[in-house]
């Protein structure tokens, strides 16, 4: 049973930082695309950055490009996001996903989902 399970989550002030960890099981981590997504009240859930499978690629959205940072440990099993210079507009819900093989932009490219965890970015 292929679990993600994201966590570090919670009140973060504009212009601080926040660093999300998402611990994965049941699955071969280290073969496995992860990606960030979020989603904000009455929006749609958005994609935010992705890394392969070695961390040596990587892919982010233009909205955090320069501000956020996605990294994963193989050894650990675990996929991080660290997020800088955090402005209001990028209060969500924070969900991390495994994708097997191909595109990765989309939610419907994704195999595996997190249960989220929720970030709030107060003035």
């Amino acid at each position: 049973q292929v679990q993600l399970v994201e966590s570090g989550g919670g009140l973060v002030q504009a212009g601080g930082s926040r660093r999300l960890p998402c611990a994965a099981s049941g699955l071969t981590f280290s073969t496995y695309t992860m990606g960030w997504f979020r989603q904000a009240p009455g929006k749609e859930r958005e994609f935010v950055a992705a890394v392969w499978w070695s961390g040596a690629r990587t892919s982010y959205a233009d909205s955090v490009k320069g501000r956020f940072t996605i990294s994963r440990d193989n050894a650990k099993n675990t996929l991080y996001l660290q997020m800088n210079s955090m402005t209001p507009e990028d209060t969500a819900v924070y969900y991390c996903a495994a994708l097997n093989s191909g595109k990765y932009l989309l939610p419907a490219d994704y195999d595996y989902w997190g249960q989220g965890t929720q970030v709030v970015v107060s003035l």
